[in-house]
């Protein structure tokens, strides 16, 4: 379907792919992981003919139709909502483009043509393009009420799913998508996943989310060395293979028949759990053949996230009383929120608006005032808290060490040394600890942040979108530290897998008060009683 033959990418003296050979085939999804700077975007930029690579080539089978998720989220501004969708299928779109000019200007002489183009756009299901379109729309949340409006009067979530329609539709022979869950809801991700595992056609796809590659891939493209690997079964399988490999090299006196055992029992855990089930029998014969020395123990580096707590709290944690916030254009983000905490709790706070999300950590932290009601911590609490928005942490021009140097407290931890070993622990050693903070990348100033929690050593902490920027190694590193830390955590997160492993407790904020359940974060977005609790206290009007 889609093959990569020699392909070599170099920037400089820096090589960023050397002499990659990969093929991607029909019905498989392949999810590209990779550390951050090693050229997944790059590569899908190189299949969609968007960057020329230094050297090799991409075959398309001849008649099959590429379609790219579009980043520029105001390429299409003067475009309705329907027609932007109906754009993706560039051949079905031209023919419809030259129906309608000819039309425009009929004549007995352009008769003809517009037969034959009508022929053509008959036999690619064009008399339903609006329909299909329409129906793609509605699937990922946009009302009919937006159909015909112009993109440029969406606001830009919803330009996010009008873009994925685009790129879902008419049935694209390969599709490629680049962090196509960013800005999505829970329930749209949900809709997405189902609709790529029935999907029959070939998907190429980048994402930070693990819940989402172990639910749509059938293979992992892991970029490693320069090269692409490619992998049978989902991330969680790649990971724990990787590991698997990691573990079993450093015990290089472990005799072979314990490495093959070891091995074989892990392949059958994961036989039973298969991506797509249409897929199950190809993958466990990939299994069966499979042996230690094909899984490379990985090159990437996972940051040493430790929460440690200075005291451990008491019983009195957080009283909330009628909580309620307005925004600034006057809309109610949650009202009559009442919570007590537990020692212990770890809770997914959650809402569709995540204005209302963040207003919430903010009047908690003293940062806003909230319209009414009250909050108390507990005296024997202390608080830190990761915002959405840290730009305000990253004003001055001075280097690392001295950037955390700010929340110390005593000499001994104003030492080099000692400042240095928790910027280390996020990856920050050498001259990178020396970097300015204020050329630092999305990413890495979410890592100087987490230094900053480890640093504070709290027994509450308070994130509010905590993954946002980071790779799929930090995230993973994070999501364990938050399962092994014994304190109370808040937070708020669109990683399905995150909430799910973390989060002991879900309350949801809504203009009609607060949902509050002691479930799995699988258990309360499946329990259909609380999907008819939440459709009604979101349609509250105030």
């Amino acid at each position: 379907m889609l093959s990569v033959s020699n392909l070599s990418v170099q920037f400089g003296k820096r090589v960023l792919f050397d002499e990659v050979n990969v093929s991607f085939t029909e019905e498989n999804c392949y999810g590209i992981i990779g550390a951050n700077g090693a050229g997944k975007s790059t590569f899908l930029k190189i299949l969609a003919g968007q960057t020329d690579p230094t050297s090799g080539h991409v075959h398309l089978e001849p008649g099959k139709r590429m379609s790219i998720l579009e980043q520029n989220h105001n390429a299409y501004d003067e475009t309705a909502v329907l027609e932007t969708v109906v754009m993706g299928n560039k051949p079905l779109f031209t023919i419809k483009k030259e129906i309608d000019a000819l039309y425009a200007d009929y004549s007995d002489a352009n008769a003809d043509r517009i037969g034959e183009l009508q022929v053509q756009f008959e036999e690619m299901n064009g008399w339903n393009a609006d329909s299909d379109a329409a129906a793609l729309l509605s699937n990922l949340g946009i009302s009919e009420e937006l159909h015909y409006t112009l993109m440029s009067e969406v606001d830009s979530k919803l330009k996010v799913r009008v873009l994925l329609a685009q790129a879902l539709f008419g049935n694209p022979d390969v599709l490629i998508m680049d962090e196509p869950t960013n800005d999505l809801d829970y329930e749209t991700i949900h809709w997405l996943e189902h609709f790529l595992a029935d999907y029959n056609n070939t998907v190429i796809v980048v994402s930070h989310d693990r819940h989402f590659l172990d639910a749509v891939c059938t293979h992992i493209a892991d970029i490693d060395f320069g090269k692409i690997n490619l992998y049978s079964g989902n991330y969680t399988f790649w990971y724990e293979s990787s590991q698997l490999a990691l573990r079993q090299r450093a015990q290089q006196n472990k005799k072979a028949e314990e490495k093959a055992k070891e091995l074989q029992e892990f392949i059958q855990r994961f036989s039973a759990n298969v991506a797509k089930s249409k897929q199950a029998t190809s993958r466990k014969k990939m299994l069966s053949k499979l042996k230690i020395d094909d899984i490379k123990p990985s090159s990437r580096r996972y940051p040493a996230i430790i929460f440690e707590r200075e005291r451990e709290a008491g019983d009195q944690i957080l009283n909330i009383a009628d909580l309620s916030a307005v925004s600034e254009d006057g809309d109610v983000l949650f009202q009559n929120v009442n919570i007590n905490l537990a020692k212990g709790d770890k809770v997914a706070i959650l809402s569709k608006d995540s204005r209302a999300t963040t207003a919430f950590y903010e009047i908690i932290n003293g940062n806003k005032k909230a319209s009414s009601g009250s909050y108390q911590w507990g005296i024997t609490t202390n608080q830190s808290y990761l915002p959405a928005d840290n730009a305000n942490f990253f004003t001055e021009n001075i280097d690392l060490v001295d950037w955390l140097r700010q929340w110390t407290k005593t000499e001994e931890e104003r030492e080099e040394v000692y400042v240095r070993g928790f910027l280390g622990k996020m990856l920050f050693s050498g001259e990178e600890a020396l970097k300015k903070c204020t050329v630092l990348s999305g990413g890495e100033k979410v890592r100087c942040m987490l230094s900053r929690m480890m640093l504070l050593r709290a027994n509450i902490l308070m994130l509010d979108e905590p993954t946002n920027h980071l790779d799929l190694e930090s995230i993973t590193a994070f999501n364990n530290s938050l399962k092994n830390f014994k304190g109370t955590v808040l937070f708020t997160t669109h990683d399905h897998e995150f909430a799910n492993t973390v989060a002991n407790r879900i309350i949801e904020i809504t203009p009609g008060g607060a949902i509050d359940r002691y479930l799995t974060f699988d258990e309360y977005m499946g329990d259909k009683n609380i999907k008819e609790q939440r459709s009604k206290m979101y349609a509250v009007t105030v």
